[in-house]
C-alpha cells in the first residue's frame, strides 16, 4: 500500500510539473509574440463541443488538434476544487463544462478559426442554456490563456453581433451573451466522459451547424 502511495503521488506530481511547464510556456510564447497553444470552450454539453472540434474542424484544418479533453473550469478562480460531474451538473460550484484544447503549430489565425468555428455549432445568445439543456454549467464561454487570445475572442465576437444585426447569421435570440474570461485551473472529467461520442455514436448530442461557413 504504501508503494501504491507513492507511485500515485509520483503520478500526480508528474501531472503537475507538467501542466504548469506548459503554462509557463505558453506565457514565454505570448511575450515572444507568438500565442499560446491552449484555451478552453465552453458551448454547452462537452460531449458535443468535443465531437464538432476533434472531428468537424479538422475536416477543415487537419493535425491541428493536438489534445482535446474534457473536463470543468470555472471563471472564479476561487470555486471549489476537483469538482465530481454530479457537483457540477447540480449548477452549484460556479464551474462549466469545457472542452480544454491544446493546438498543434498555434498561431493567431488558427485561433481566430477556432473561435469562430465554436460559433457556428452552438447558440451563444442562450445564456446559461443549449437547447434543453439548462444551468450555469452550460454557458457559451471561451477561457482564454494570453492578451492576444483575449483579444481575438472579442473581435470575432464583435464581428458576430454585426452578422446577427444584420441577419446574415440567425439564433434564438439576438444578443451574443459568451463570456470571455483568463483560464484558471482545469478539472479532467473522468474516462468515460472522454471521446463520449466517438465510443457512443449514438449518444446525446444536442449541437448542430447553425452555419457552415462564416460569412464573409
Amino acid at each position: 500500500p504504501a508503494q501504491t502511495m507513492m507511485q500515485s503521488v509520483s503520478s500526480s506530481t508528474s501531472l503537475l510539473i507538467i501542466t504548469t511547464a506548459l503554462f509557463l510556456l505558453n506565457k514565454v510564447m505570448a511575450s515572444d509574440g507568438s500565442i499560446s497553444s491552449t484555451l478552453a470552450l465552453g458551448a454547452g454539453c462537452y460531449w458535443g463541443t468535443e465531437k464538432f472540434i476533434r472531428k468537424d474542424f479538422q475536416k477543415h484544418f487537419p493535425g491541428s488538434i493536438k489534445t482535446a479533453t474534457v473536463g470543468f473550469m470555472s471563471p472564479d478562480k476561487d470555486a471549489i476544487k476537483n469538482p465530481s460531474y454530479r457537483q457540477v451538473c447540480s449548477g452549484t460550484t460556479g464551474h462549466i463544462e469545457v472542452l480544454f484544447v491544446e493546438l498543434n503549430d498555434a498561431t493567431p489565425s488558427l485561433v481566430e478559426e477556432i473561435i469562430k468555428f465554436f460559433f457556428q455549432f452552438h447558440d451563444p445568445t442562450t445564456k446559461n442554456r443549449q437547447g434543453n439543456d439548462v444551468g450555469s454549467q452550460y454557458a457559451s464561454h471561451i477561457f482564454v490563456t494570453d492578451s492576444l487570445q483575449n483579444e481575438i475572442a472579442n473581435r470575432v465576437m464583435e464581428e458576430l453581433q454585426i452578422l446577427v444585426d444584420k441577419k446574415e447569421v440567425s439564433y434564438a435570440s439576438q444578443t451574443v451573451a459568451t463570456l470571455v474570461s483568463d483560464a484558471n485551473e482545469f478539472y479532467e472529467a473522468h474516462e468515460e466522459h472522454q471521446d463520449y461520442l466517438a465510443k457512443n455514436p449514438n449518444g446525446y448530442c444536442n449541437h448542430y451547424f447553425r452555419f457552415e461557413s462564416w460569412p464573409a
